[in-house]
């Protein structure tokens, strides 16, 4: 089964557009409380430190940067302006990256993260970036929080002109996504890069995403093989495709909201092998599911609360993205 060809641009434009004024109209009854930061990780990537409490270096320039994520000792990295990539750079083991402000951090490429343990990437927009650089790579790590950093590219080339804003591959496990915004790409995040690697990524692949926003992003949100997958409170506009699990992965859809997106859920597209699927407390909007096995993973092994459907748009517009830590 395919989905129909992608929208125009000024049908997106009209569908978003719709989208925000019902997402600021929510947000005028936002608790007080809601969309604050947390301190620590919450999910599969629960005890993810970075730097820790090592003093702060703060680079400009993508040299400085290069020398200062390098190595496995622990160290706080903060990033100030835009930095322009071409291809991406290896961030060592014990490291948190964060960006100052608003408006700091890469376009162009992206970040790597290779057999590396124990990464917190914070704050920063990552833009643009060129194929075959994805936005963040995590390839066979473990222990990474990647939290309220802007994701983005653009719809005006074709699908393949971006990598992945967020991919998530090789046996990379213990890894939690939480209050990022992804815009205006074809391919989101991608958990499992192949139907062939069974063998390396079964039992691994255990990710958490909650309090994101995917605004015109036409599919993978995420699309995730073998592993595990628990997907709530988060808040997606405009896809065709959204979550998609395949090759037996289990995937827990817990109290999000759909908007103007074709088929929410599907578990049995573009795979040999079907995934599986559980789905409670959802708003989907009018979309559709392609729920063709209910799975086991019903109950998350870690402390969490997931608020209402009926609250996650407020608390994801206002709390989302750089800027909002």
């Amino acid at each position: 089964m395919r989905a129909g060809p992608p929208r125009t641009h000024a049908q997106r434009s009209v569908l978003v557009a719709a989208s925000a004024a019902l997402a600021t109209a929510a947000v005028m009854a936002l608790p007080p409380s809601a969309g604050a930061a947390e301190s620590a990780p919450i999910g599969f990537g629960a005890g993810t430190t970075g730097g820790g409490g090592a003093g702060a270096v703060t680079v400009s320039t993508l040299a400085a940067f290069r020398t200062a994520v390098t190595g496995s000792t622990a160290k706080v990295v903060k990033v100030s302006g835009l930095i322009s990539l071409s291809g991406q750079v290896d961030v060592g083991s014990n490291t948190t990256v964060l960006g100052v402000g608003s408006s700091s951090g890469f376009t162009g490429g992206g970040l790597r993260l290779k057999k590396v343990t124990n990464v917190v990437i914070r704050n920063l927009n990552i833009s643009k970036p060129l194929k075959p650089a994805d936005g963040i790579e995590v390839q066979a790590s473990t222990k990474v929080w990647i939290d309220h950093n802007s994701f983005s590219a653009d719809r005006d080339h074709d699908k393949d002109h971006y990598d992945g804003l967020l991919d998530i591959n090789h046996a990379s496990d213990f890894v939690t996504v939480s209050w990022n915004t992804f815009k205006d790409h074809y391919k989101g995040s991608l958990v499992g890069h192949s139907d062939n690697n069974a063998g390396q990524d079964t039992g691994h692949l255990r990710v958490t995403y909650h309090h994101n926003h995917f605004s015109d992003v036409y599919s993978r949100i995420p699309s995730l093989r073998f592993g595990t997958g628990h997907f709530y409170d988060n808040y997606v506009v405009g896809a065709e495709t959204a979550v998609h699990s395949r090759m037996g992965a289990q995937m827990l859809v817990e109290n999000n909201v759909f908007r103007s997106t074709l088929v929410a859920v599907t578990t049995e597209r573009d795979s040999d092998v079907d995934g599986y699927a559980n789905l409670t407390g959802n708003d989907l909007g009018g979309a559709a599911t392609e729920v063709s096995r209910v799975g086991t993973f019903t109950e998350p092994p870690y402390s969490y609360t997931a608020e209402p459907a009926s609250s996650v748009v407020a608390s994801v517009t206002s709390g989302a993205g750089a800027g909002k830590l």
